[in-house]
């Protein structure tokens, strides 16, 4: 007699009995469920699992499509699949490289032993279409991590190998395409039919890949510009390359010989003479009177500011700190959202008038009273705090909406100085599977809410997705403003936040639907080596987080 198993759909409700082994895929036909883009992937039991998945006991099944984050990236990694394929069917020899998210697409770091042309980008692109419309089966394998290291190794890829060699994991998993083999370290879709809509095109000296966008499924993310953006990424790989290290598996590799202590060493420094260069053209600036310094959650600003104010200080410049907060208009005259709730990240949250008319009269060399922001009555009082600027003084503001040309719009643009802070993270877990810079701010913020908020890590992801909402409009718009932009990732922090985070997404609870996070983020830490934060300086970035800081915040 057939072995039957019990489904509960929490898309709609219904429990049905499918026999023991039935894949997700099966599971989706028999409940007659209609997704226009999906689906991609699902939750079972609160872990995202891909369609590939077998099901041999009960369990709730949520079915995703590509308006989910999980499945969002699910889709994009079988894009991922499918243009390697196309390449190295294409170009002998070819190395690629998924880079760099940038302009709501991914760059692709294509070698091909030539510059690459806008041919090359069409010919991928349609080489691409053919192998999307001939629906192949993506077949997925379960195998030794022994016998997978032995199959990437005569494939002469390295990156592959050094990651598989350092997980430390009994069993691999990979993924074929008729024949061409990859490894990602999430799921992928069925068949390559299902990827509907991408675009490929010529960017800088590499390639953009295009993906649907998540808001409208059927369009293609828009283009934008951002240059200084993919600047900032670009040295960086400068700074890997002094490292040796554009890879979890070169990390890994230097961790476990012994040379953590020397990557920290030049890594903090790097990123100190980057800070030292953004106070230097500064203080060459003439006339510049206030520094703006914005950045998405958990992106570092805060330390910024104050290494920041540190090296302007080296240049003859006394910084003088200003708090936005202090600028919020009294609580019932803050702009509400869609939900009818006071939105405190809204521009107009702020009392702009108040704001560009004391900036004015201090630049004029005048004296003002500051603000003070009551949270506890929501009411905007006066502080008391008497402040006139001098000439060897510089105002330093930070906040989400420094970058934003409304907040300063009736000062001359010629007395401003900006710099956009974020985690922008550049390592590589090999090189077809990037990191999110996301999951470095999320993470950063679990160990930071609970540290110095009492939040615990299952509010924080809770909350994350509003959060994000907040710098998809008041943020990531305005970032191209800057006058400079500081990366405050480190190649090596993942191994040192490591220990902190995995204790506190252990915490998350099964039964609760951010456990699906939580147990992604595990899963995704399991692939660095420690480094314990005593090899950290009390001055980094990291300290922010970690705690153990020389700034006082």
């Amino acid at each position: 007699m057939e072995q039957m198993v019990k489904i509960l759909c929490r898309n709609n409700g219904a429990t049905i009995d499918v026999p023991a082994g039935s894949t997700l895929e099966d599971i989706y036909a028999k409940l007659g469920l209609e997704m226009k883009f999906g689906p991609i992937n699902a939750h079972v039991n609160n872990k995202v699992e891909g369609m590939h998945y077998r099901v041999y006991a009960s369990k709730d099944v949520e079915f995703l499509d590509i308006t989910s984050s999980s499945g969002s990236r699910a889709y994009t990694r079988s894009l991922f699949f499918v243009l390697c394929k196309a390449a190295h069917a294409l170009f002998k020899p070819c190395k690629v490289a998924i880079d760099i998210p940038v302009s709501n697409g991914y760059y692709v770091n294509l070698n091909i032993g030539r510059p690459v042309t806008i041919e090359d980008a069409g010919a991928i692109r349609r080489k691409m279409k053919e192998i999307i419309d001939a629906a192949i089966p993506i077949h997925r394998h379960e195998t030794s991590t022994q016998e997978a290291i032995q199959l990437f190794d005569s494939l002469h890829n390295r990156s592959k190998v050094k990651l598989l060699k350092s997980t430390g994991k009994l069993y691999t998993i990979y993924y074929d395409i008729d024949g061409y083999v990859d490894y990602y370290y999430g799921s992928l879709l069925t068949n390559t039919s299902q990827l509907y809509l991408f675009g490929v095109e010529k960017y800088f000296d590499g390639l953009l890949l295009r993906l649907p966008s998540r808001e409208h499924p059927d369009e293609l993310g828009e283009m934008t510009h951002q240059d200084k953006m993919f600047g900032i990424f670009k040295e960086h790989h400068q700074w890997q390359d002094i490292l040796g290290l554009r890879t979890v598996g070169d990390l890994n590799e230097a961790i476990l010989t012994g040379r953590s202590s020397q990557l920290i060493q030049i890594g903090e420094a790097l990123q100190e003479k980057k800070i030292s260069k953004i106070a230097d053209e500064i203080a060459m600036r003439k006339g510049i009177k206030m520094v703006l310094i914005a950045g998405p959650s958990s992106s570092g600003k805060t330390t910024t500011c104050k290494r920041l104010s540190v090296q302007l200080a080296v240049n003859g410049i006394k910084p003088i700190g200003i708090s936005l907060d202090d600028y919020f208009l009294d609580r019932d005259l803050t702009p509400r959202d869609e939900k009818g709730e006071f939105d405190f990240e809204h521009l107009h949250a702020l009392n702009l008038p108040l704001f560009n008319e004391q900036l004015n009269a201090l630049f004029r060399g005048e004296e003002v009273e500051l603000p003070r922001y009551d949270f506890t009555s929501g009411k905007s009082k006066k502080s008391g705090k008497k402040l006139k600027l001098h000439d060897d003084e510089i105002l330093v503001v930070e906040g989400i909406h420094a970058l934003n040309p409304e907040l300063t719009a009736q000062i001359p643009q010629e007395q401003i100085f900006r710099v956009y802070a974020s985690a922008l993270t550049t390592i590589l877990l090999d090189n077809h599977n990037y990191i999110p810079t996301t999951d470095n701010r999320l993470l950063r913020r679990i160990i930071r809410d609970h540290k110095y908020r009492g939040v615990s890590a299952l509010e924080t992801i809770r909350r994350w997705s509003s959060v994000r909402a907040g710098e998809n409009k008041w943020i990531f718009p305005y970032q191209e403003n800057a006058d400079a932009m500081f990366n405050t990732a480190m190649l090596f922090e993942l191994a040192v936040i490591k220990s902190q985070a995995e204790t506190l997404l252990e915490q998350v609870p099964e039964d609760c639907d951010e456990y699906a996070e939580a147990y992604r983020l595990l899963k995704f830490l399991k692939y660095f080596k420690p480094i314990p934060e005593t090899q950290i300086p009390p001055t980094s970035l990291l300290r922010e987080f970690l705690g153990g800081s020389s700034f006082e915040y």
